[in-house]
């Protein structure tokens, strides 16, 4: 059979070097010609912007920031650029703090240097999210695409781990979703091969030791990765369900993806072979499942969405809001009733191993 896709590459400047933020922002600031910086920080992040930040001059600092960007937030994040005549704005944290970033540019068409201190993955991807009445809302614009990230280890050291475990399997998500994504290619399909390794190998020593920088690094080099291959594949079942679970259920963004991803896993691998060998030739493992579930054994991964605030009775509810936004290229179709048990397995943290499971038994 003749190989054939289309395939487009996002362009994007990358600068990846332990505890080199600080001279790497600035070397952006003076590349990009930028005067006035608005730098995008939560709160918890404060004193490590101050660090990264040490080398510029910010004209306004901004930490109204919340999880799965809420319109009204947005809009005064915009308000706070246009009034303060920004040309640059530099995102440190988190996705909701890359995401509030891009709620601004989509509008203003400004320019973004993102310094993750997380292994979510947005910062690589052309992706935006806002969620208004519950109900959260993507879309995919290249004016929202950062025009360059930093990654630096020492930026994640902050962040508990259990939060880095968490954040790191959201990391997983998007390599497994991108194997049978709307617009997944071998191109894509090989960063999230490479993804799947790096994270596997990085999330273990994370664990055995929080303060590792060698792991930490894998992990962030495979959370790049991993946005990488989602911004160009697509949103598959997976990231459709979790981004139904966060708008309207409020659901913490990471611990969802890492709780969700078995159970996606356990019910598109048997329709998709050959993404399913890929996903286990990259795990090292006879199956794709039996790989992430030794991973997820390894690194005491979260289990069950019930402790993370999902309501059993609102089960029936998700299902309904989930299934119009099914990708059609998803590998097997897809009822109101499939994802009515894979939530309800979710729920409980049931096991995910074979397609006979809870999650998705016919």
């Amino acid at each position: 059979m003749s190989l054939h896709f289309d395939h487009v590459t996002l362009g994007q400047r990358v600068r990846f070097g332990t505890n080199r933020a600080a001279d790497n922002l600035a070397a952006e600031v003076n590349r990009l010609g930028a005067e006035r910086v608005m730098v995008i920080a939560a709160p918890t992040e404060s004193a490590i912007a101050d660090s990264v930040t040490g080398h510029i001059d910010v004209a306004v600092r901004h930490d109204d920031v919340a999880p799965h960007v809420p319109l009204d937030k947005a809009a005064k994040a915009r308000a706070v650029a246009s009034d303060n005549g920004i040309d640059l704005l530099v995102c440190i944290g988190g996705g909701s703090t890359t995401g509030l970033a891009k709620a601004v540019a989509m509008t203003t068409a400004l320019p973004i240097v993102a310094v993750p201190t997380t292994y979510a993955g947005s910062e690589a991807t052309n992706v935006w999210g806002l969620t208004e009445s519950a109900r959260k809302t993507t879309g995919v614009d290249d004016t929202v695409l950062p025009t360059t990230v930093i990654y630096d280890a020492a930026l994640t050291l902050s962040l508990p781990v259990e939060l880095s475990i968490a954040s790191g399997l959201n990391g997983m998500a998007h390599c497994i979703d991108s194997m049978w994504a709307p617009r997944a290619d071998p191109i894509n399909q090989a960063m999230a091969g490479e993804g799947i390794r790096a994270l596997a190998n990085g999330l273990p020593a994370l664990r055995q030791d929080p303060h590792d920088l060698s792991g930490r690094e894998q992990t962030l080099y495979g959370a790049y990765l991993s946005a990488v291959a989602f911004a160009s594949a697509g949103s598959g079942l997976h990231h459709k369900i979790c981004h139904v679970l966060g708008g309207a259920y409020n659901l913490p963004h990471a611990e969802t993806h890492a709780t969700v991803l078995p159970y996606v896993l356990a019910f598109n691998g048997p329709a998709a072979p050959e993404a399913e060998a890929r996903i286990a030739t990259a795990f090292g493992a006879a199956a794709a499942i039996e790989g992430l579930d030794a991973l997820r054994d390894k690194v005491n991964a979260p289990r069950a969405l019930q402790d993370h605030g999902m309501a059993e009775e609102a089960i029936p509810e998700a299902a309904e809001l989930i299934l119009p936004a099914v990708p059609e290229s998803n590998p097997r179709p897809v009822r109101e009733a499939d994802l009515d048990r894979l939530l309800r397995a979710a729920h409980t943290g049931a096991a995910a191993t074979t397609c006979g499971t809870a999650a998705c038994k016919a």
